[in-house]
């Protein structure tokens, strides 16, 4: 989760934010945002609108300017609630001031100019609907209120479409946070480090603590030794510098504390009950790169089903909050991969459920189909201008997800490390690797966002390097010992997998509670671009043997038992082509993407102990572990 949203940039904008730090109420100013390329806009800067109990929060209004005594009409508004500063939405704001909207921006409880403690997303459904109610009753507004917004602007969306707001219209949630105590927050019982990595870079930049310059400095360089904190975790209350932001280090104890998915993750959770949402078009957008991907794809197949109103849904190849750029990580999906109008799109939305404009939703591109996914995969496979991998793609309009063709096919893994069709058959088949979590996986591309420093976000060669801090060296993942790797002979045709993935396992340790991973790569044979070939990495995922069962309640191993787990992977979309072959990836260790489990069955982000534990995976007869792959034939 960056800090920007919605390709917004932070910008010093000294107009619109002097002098907010440390006061209660601000004046409203009037300033024009025209420039000799814009149009007259007017800005209401810094109103401090008042919560049920007080609080009072920051906020920017954008309106199309009026000629002197004329009197500014009722118009739709469109609403984005910010943690990184409402400062940052003065294009968005200007351009939609400047096609017929109003635009209000407020800065999200205890964050740069509002008052308030933080929590994440916690009070945001209920200061939106009070944000809502006073927008409803300003002369300016029609009291039909639409949403922008990307992450955790994403999530503010969704839990107002939970609090049942009267005047909420319709919503885009981009990449947005929902529920976090099932995939992409805790994943399957493990922590994704993105939100670690969140807290550092926030809880002095923004925050009420970082409002004292001397705290702020001492924040300031926590954030930049990040990578050198990671090694020796896990995260105690009063043991860094991030005691200084008490509110911050409280949430992410806790959040590292806390694997059970229960009322602590209620924020955002549509899956709990997708009937709480509001009936109201919804456009959910989302990426195969993206941290929120899996939670994208399932909020849809959720509230299509749920609501009456018109759900849509749009998979493009992108990491998180970049739709309109068309090449991420060491890869370009060719040019018709991005929506380069940032803007364009989401107005178009707005104006015909706003607006009630007959225009491209439901008829022509990006709206024509409910979903909407890009199929990777049908590039040349050689090197663009910059060095990048040529993997294209195409858009495909779809009827629903995921898709009804898909044929569930299992992959099975088989002791000589093959990947087929065929069951194994051996009676006794199994392989074993010892996992020490002082030496984890490193984490090489994938399903991230707020990596800045610690990660690299999106579709990489699955080989070390200088991007990558705990593995600079050009060595394939492939080469350590606790990486075991399954894949299938060249292919013979063209194969499309589109859909929801699982990789089902059979397992047993010498610990009472581990992690199991697994990842799923799409192998390129060597070429003249490339002669030891590019292993391309698609999605992964992980599973904490205590949750193995529930994510309700943690159950621990008993060593040496053979017990079922399935890990799920976030959604895809590729086609491998003719003479690829398809990997998987198996270990017990990401990191830093996920948290490092240390083997010792002590309390979540309370070990004082590692241990290394011998993990065996089985694929014989009995116990067939396997990759379970949607095939579009």
């Amino acid at each position: 989760m960056g800090t920007g949203f919605l390709g917004f940039r932070r910008t010093k904008a000294a107009v619109y934010v002097a002098a907010i730090y440390g006061m209660c109420v601000v004046g409203v100013a009037h300033v024009s945002a025209e420039t000799a390329a814009e149009p007259k806009v007017e800005v209401q800067v810094n109103v401090m609108v008042p919560m049920r109990d007080g609080v009072k929060l920051a906020t920017d209004v954008y309106l199309p300017a009026v000629a002197p005594g004329q009197q500014q009409e009722r118009l739709p508004v469109i609403l984005t609630r910010i943690p990184y500063d409402k400062t940052g939405a003065k294009k968005a704001g200007t351009y939609f001031a400047a096609h017929g909207y109003a635009f209000v921006a407020q800065d999200t409880r205890g964050r740069y100019g509002s008052e308030g403690v933080w929590r994440f997303l916690t009070d945001d459904g209920a200061d939106g609907k009070d944000c809502a109610a006073w927008i409803g009753k300003r002369p300016w507004s029609n009291g039909r209120i639409g949403m922008i917004g990307t992450s955790y602007v994403g999530g503010t969306q969704h839990t107002m479409a939970l609090a049942d707001v009267p005047e909420l219209a319709t919503v885009i949630p981009v990449d947005a946070a929902s529920n976090m105590g099932r995939q992409s927050m805790r994943n399957a019982g493990a922590f994704e480090m993105r939100f670690w990595n969140w807290i550092l870079l926030n809880a002095g930049r923004g925050s009420m603590p970082g409002r004292d310059p001397a705290v702020a400095a001492e924040l300031k360089a926590l954030a930049e030794n990040r990578t050198a904190y990671l090694p020796y975790l896990p995260l105690r209350r009063g043991a860094t510098p991030l005691k200084l932001a008490p509110e911050y280090e409280d949430w992410l104890v806790e959040a590292m504390n806390h694997g059970v998915d229960d009322e602590f993750w209620a924020a955002a959770n549509i899956l709990a009950d997708p009937t709480k949402y509001k009936d109201i078009p919804v456009y959910l957008v989302g990426g195969w790169y993206d941290s929120w991907a899996g939670n994208t794809t399932a909020n849809y197949a959720a509230l299509s089903k749920t609501l009456k109103s018109s759900v849509y849904l749009i998979m493009g190849p992108w990491i998180h909050g970049q739709q309109s750029k068309s090449a991420h990580g060491q890869v370009d999906f060719g040019d018709e991969a991005a929506i380069k109008d940032e803007w364009a799109w989401r107005r178009e939305w707005f104006d015909h459920w706003m607006k009630g404009q007959s225009n491209a939703v439901g008829t022509a591109a990006p709206f024509a189909s409910k979903v909407r996914i890009f199929v990777m995969g049908t590039g040349d496979g050689g090197k663009n201008e910059k060095g990048m991998l040529r993997h294209g793609g195409a858009w495909r309009d779809e009827k629903e997800w995921p898709l009804a063709r898909a044929v569930a096919t299992p992959m099975y893994l088989h002791e000589t490390g093959a990947l087929g069709p065929e069951a194994p058959t051996a009676t006794a088949s199994a392989t074993s690797y010892d996992f020490d979590p002082q030496n984890p996986v490193p984490t090489l591309g994938g399903n991230i966002s707020s990596a800045d420093g610690i990660m690299q976000q999106g579709a990489w060669n699955q080989r070390g390097g200088e991007p990558f801090w705990n593995w600079p060296k050009p060595v394939p993942l492939s080469a350590r010992r606790d990486v075991l790797v399954f894949q299938t002979e060249p292919l013979t045709q063209d194969t499309e997998v589109t859909g929801e993935i699982e990789v089902k396992l059979w397992i047993s340790s010498s610990a009472k509670d581990t992690d199991f991973t697994a990842k799923l790569v799409d192998v390129y044979p060597a070429s003249a671009d490339w002669p030891d070939g590019f292993d391309l990495n698609l999605t992964d995922g992980i599973v904490r043997a205590r949750f193995r069962e529930s994510l309700k309640q943690e159950k621990f191993m008993v060593p040496g038992e053979v017990y079922p787990v399935t890990i799920k992977l976030y959604p895809t979309s590729n086609i491998f082509k003719k003479g690829h072959r398809i990997r998987v990836d198996i270990s017990s260790s990401n990191f830093p993407r996920f948290d490092v489990n240390p083997n010792t069955g002590e309390p979540l982000n309370g070990n004082r102990r590692m241990v290394v534990a011998t993990n065996t995976i089985y694929h014989n007869a009995g116990r067939p572990s396997q990759i379970v792959l949607p095939v579009v034939r």
